[in-house]
Formats: structure tokens, C-alpha cells, sequence
């Protein structure tokens, strides 16, 4: 199965986007699936449903920084190539997306505090989130060479 299906059927099983697009390379990181599940929970609905950064984009971070960060604070070659590669997805996403943003990517204002909604074939019908798990896992694949799991 390639890792944007996979993406999706975990948002589609009940994971937050940032779960869904971190799973879908669990194969590749080299840690139980428990604790990258733990390791993005609070990234979902754009950072604990603040409505911020979308968790596919972090989800993708995580998982770039995991297989391609750096350890020691003084490879300033390593955090540059690193930064480099996120401003690039970062690019990527908001071009063929329209935005970062989950408040902009939903179209929901900011004035009233966000509601979990229920997982219905409604919400997945206007939600966009399933598509763009698959759509982050999918340009973080090509990235990194690993389309199969």
C-alpha cells in the first residue's frame, strides 16, 4: 500500500492528521508505532486544535526530522539542509493547498473556540483532512524516496 492510502485510512480509522501522515512512515522511523502516536498527539487539529500550523504539516516535520535531523547544536550544515527541506514541503503544501494554516485550509474563522466533530461520512465529506493526509504523505514520500511500505 503506498503511504498517502495509508494516511488516509488512518485519519479515516480515528488518528488526528498529524498521527495519520507519522504512521504511514512508521516502517521507515525505526520506533513502535506507540510512541510516534504519543509523540504527535498534541500536533492535531493545527496544534492541539488551536487551529495553527496544519498537523499534516507537522506530521510531516516530525517524520523529515526524525530520518533527516540532526543531533549535535553545533551542525549548522546538518539544521541548514534540514530547514532547507522543510521550507521546501512547507512550499509545496501552501502552493497546492493554499495554505499551512488549518483554520485557512478548513475555511473556520477564529472567534469561536473549535468543536470536536463527530467522525461521520458527513464530516469526512467536508472535511478536507483525509485528502491531505494522503497529500503530505504523499510529497514527504517522493522526498524521501519511499512511496511503498
Amino acid at each position: 500500500m503506498n503511504r498517502e492510502d495509508l494516511a488516509r485510512d488512518y485519519f479515516k480509522q480515528g488518528y488526528n492528521c498529524a498521527q495519520s501522515v507519522a504512521l504511514a512512515f512508521s516502517d521507515a522511523l525505526g520506533m513502535d508505532e506507540q510512541t510516534i502516536l504519543k509523540c504527535v498527539s498534541s500536533f492535531g487539529g493545527g496544534m492541539g486544535r488551536l487551529r495553527e500550523v496544519c498537523g499534516t504539516v507537522s506530521g510531516m516535520f516530525f517524520v523529515l526530522g526524525a530520518l533527516r535531523g540532526y543531533s549535535d547544536p553545533k551542525d549548522a550544515e546538518g539544521k541548514k539542509r534540514l530547514y532547507a527541506e522543510v521550507q521546501e514541503l512547507a512550499e509545496r503544501f501552501r502552493r497546492d493547498n493554499g495554505s499551512i494554516v488549518c483554520r485557512e485550509l478548513l475555511g473556520v474563522g477564529g472567534a469561536e473556540p473549535p468543536v470536536p466533530a463527530a467522525r461521520t461520512g458527513e464530516y469526512y465529506k467536508k472535511r478536507p483532512c483525509a485528502e491531505l493526509c494522503a497529500y503530505a504523505a504523499g510529497i514527504l514520500a517522493e522526498k524521501l524516496a519511499l512511496n511503498e511500505r
